[in-house]
Formats: C-alpha cells, structure tokens, sequence
C-alpha cells in the first residue's frame, strides 16, 4: 500500500477467508486461556496475545496499526484522549528531575498539562517561541532535557513550526522531537519524513472527524535510537524491576521499545485506554480522511481569503494566506493543504466576537475543532481562560481571536453565513 488514500481506507486489517470485511469490535476485558503457562509468556512479553483490555485490545490495536502506517511509523497505541496522549509521550522517557524544551505555541490544554500538572511531578518545562532565534533555542537545552514538543499547526494560533529546525536542535543534544500533528493529520504532513522520532494525535479531531468518540494515539518512528543515550534514558535502556527485569531495547529493538514500555508500563498502571467501541468508530472516520481533508483546506482557504479582505475584520491567521508570515514554512511542509481551521479578530473586540459568533446558522459555538460541521470558539473565554495575559500571548492567543473550524459543507453557504453574520455587528 503506497499511496495514504488506500491506507485511509484498507491499512491495519486485511481479513482472511470467510473473516468480516469490517473489524470486529471485541467487546471483551479478558481473554480465555488454557494454561498458565500459556498467560504467564503473555506477562513476561515472550509471546503475542492479549490478557487484558486494560493493556491492549485487538481492536484498538487494529486502529493503531493503520495509523502507524499512515504516519510511516514502527509501532503505535491508542490512548483515551490526545491530553493522555501527550502526556504518555513524555512521561515515557521523563521523569522527576527531567527538563523538557516546548514550543510556547501548542494547544491550551497541553500547556497547562505541561506548566502545571507534570510541573508538580518534579518535571520541569522551557517554553520557547516557534519563531526564536537558533540561539534562544540552542539556550533553552540543559544537561538533563530529555524531549523537544511541539504542534505542526498549533491550536489555535495557525503557527506553523519548522519541524527540521527543532529535530535538528533535539538531536544535537540527544533528545528527541515529539510533533503533535491533529491538525494537518497524516495526510498533509508527516513529521517523520522531517525528522521528528515522536508522533502523536488527538484522534478525537480530524481522523474521527464526527464527534462520536474521544481519543489519543502515539506513533513511534523507530528511528531514534535510544541506547545511544542509554545514560539519558534509562526506563528504555535498563533492566524494568516493575516487569521482570526487562530491557525494552534489548528485547524490542528501537523500533518497538517505546511503544512496548508504554503499553507494558503506563497503560498497566495508568490505564488511559481507548474503548474498542471508540476504536470502531474512529476507524469509520479514518476510512475518509482523505476526502474530508480536501474539502476542509478548501472551506478554509476561501474563507480565510474572504475575511482578510472584510472591512469589519481586524486580521486573519491561515498559513494557506500568501500573505501570512507561516506561509513558507507551509509551503515546505504541507504544500496541498494544512487544516480546516482559521483564526482571525472581529473590529470590536470581545463584545463583537460573540455577537458574530451567535448570528452564524451553520457554524455552531462547540468546545471542539476539526469536525465535519463547521463550528466556532472564542479561546480566551473558554479553551484558554485559566491563562493568564501573559500565558495567553505566548501561545499566540489574543482576546479578539475567534477560531473557525470549516467543515465539509459546501464553500458558498459557509460564506453566505459568514456575511450574514458580520452584517449583524
């Protein structure tokens, strides 16, 4: 399978003779076996198999086997949430008395897991600008750093980061580089192609693309190589006590330790989970991923063109604009298209921002993004409000920002509606 949109549509399960042409939900928490012998190679990770859906379920990992070719990488897991998600990827390979450098630009609700929850988990962040100097990021780097993150389209300032720049800074010192990639979604980036090692995703935005079930997966590239830096990254490179003794980079090799120790370490004591129910469903909406995505570039190349040439629009930020200062660096990474989403600032302020947002028919004001139905948000009242001023700058938030998802409907009745409701300010 070479091409994404065949991935899309047939990666991670290819069913056998008389097997069901769709993948079947095992709704089960445990499996059945005939001797203890048989489950107890299962907990020592000498054989294949399943003992509890806690851990893995044939189901999810089905799901995450295809998004793990979509990505180009090695080994996957689904997770509950994009936050669980995030938060795996680095609790993986950080720990008390870690550092971790981040893009300042990244989703709200990653910046505070990030500043204030795993801060009061001994783990420390720097965050710096996506557009700093290579000797503010090269500044940023301390002896214990263990990974560099950021979003390839951040939600929802639009900034585009420049994935090459930050994998090169990462591997200069021995790190690797996580990319959140929910926005441009496999289809119009792939981060491991740029050098990125870490892939993760809020499943519960583009690839499910309905609104029916929240969750998270984490990609690994299998490029990274972790014994090079054993010192740094000893719960990959040194003998797990929690699970027998176990070396994941021994036993798995590069390519599957990460993931391994993930599934066998953080899934068995946290359990963020994705249901095979969720599962299920989130394979229905990868099966279009690549019609969908088309059609959200589209809507939002138009309006966001529309809008920057309105009277009663203060700015626009879209990476797809020739105008936009994200312009080239979308250009290099993601050039048929970057997200559905569009941010930009209403003459008027805050007060103006709602009164547009309640006189849209079509797009409806939801805590949510990358949807198939339009919808929209005021970040500062909402996503972002526990930030304060400052926090809120350098993630790229303003209080005029309304951020518009475009949907898939159709590109003149968005712009009808959009007019409609500027005309109400």
């Amino acid at each position: 399978m070479a091409n994404i949109e065949t991935k899309c549509v047939q990666g991670g399960y290819r069913p056998g003779n008389g097997e069901p042409r769709q993948i079947p939900i095992i709704q089960s928490t445990t499996f059945k076996y005939n001797t203890g012998t048989d489950m107890g190679k299962l907990f020592d990770l000498e054989a294949s198999g399943y003992f509890y859906s806690r851990l893995q379920n044939p189901t999810c990992d089905t799901v995450a086997a295809k998004i793990c070719a979509l990505e180009g990488g090695t080994a996957a897991m689904l997770t509950s949430s994009g936050q669980a998600a995030s938060f795996f990827s680095i609790f993986n390979i950080a720990q008390a008395g870690d550092h971790v450098v981040s893009s300042s630009s990244i989703y709200g609700g990653t910046f505070n897991l990030f500043n204030v929850t795993m801060r009061k988990m001994g783990i420390e962040f720097t965050f710096v600008s996506p557009d700093c100097s290579d000797e503010e990021l090269e500044a940023a780097f301390r002896p214990n750093t263990k990974a560099v993150f950021g979003e390839t389209v951040a939600n929802p300032a639009l900034t585009v980061l420049d994935i090459e720049r930050f994998a090169k800074a990462a591997h200069a010192h021995g790190c690797p580089l996580i990319i959140d990639n929910t926005f441009a979604t496999p289809v119009n980036c792939r981060p491991f192609e740029w050098g990125a090692d870490i892939v993760t995703h809020s499943t519960t935005k583009y690839m499910d693309g309905h609104g029916s079930a929240v969750g998270g997966c984490i990609v690994d590239s299998g490029k990274f190589d972790w014994t090079k830096y054993a010192d740094k990254f000893p719960g990959l490179c040194t003998p797990d006590e929690s699970y027998h003794g176990i070396t994941y980079t021994e036993r798995f090799g590069i390519e599957g330790a990460y993931i391994t120790k993930a599934t066998a370490q953080l899934m068995r004591d946290l359990g963020a989970t994705q249901s095979p129910q969720s599962a299920y469903y989130l394979n229905l909406g990868l099966e279009s991923l690549h019609l969908r995505m088309k059609q959200h570039c589209k809507n939002a190349q138009t309006v966001a063109e529309y809008l920057s040439s309105h009277e009663k629009i203060s700015w626009v930020k879209y990476c797809g604009l020739k105008g936009d200062k994200d312009y080239a660096l979308a250009q290099k990474y993601m050039p048929n298209g970057s997200c559905g989403v569009v941010s930009f600032g209403v003459k008027g302020g805050k007060a103006a921002a709602e009164k547009f947002m309640e006189a849209l028919t079509i797009a409806a004001i939801e805590t949510h993004v990358a949807d198939a139905r339009s919808c929209c948000l005021h970040p500062a009242s909402t996503t972002h409000r526990q930030l304060s001023d400052e926090e809120l700058v350098a993630c790229g938030v303003t209080p005029d920002l309304i951020r518009l998802s475009c949907g898939i409907e159709g590109t003149e009745d968005l712009i009808a509606d959009i007019a409609q409701a500027l005309e109400k300010i």
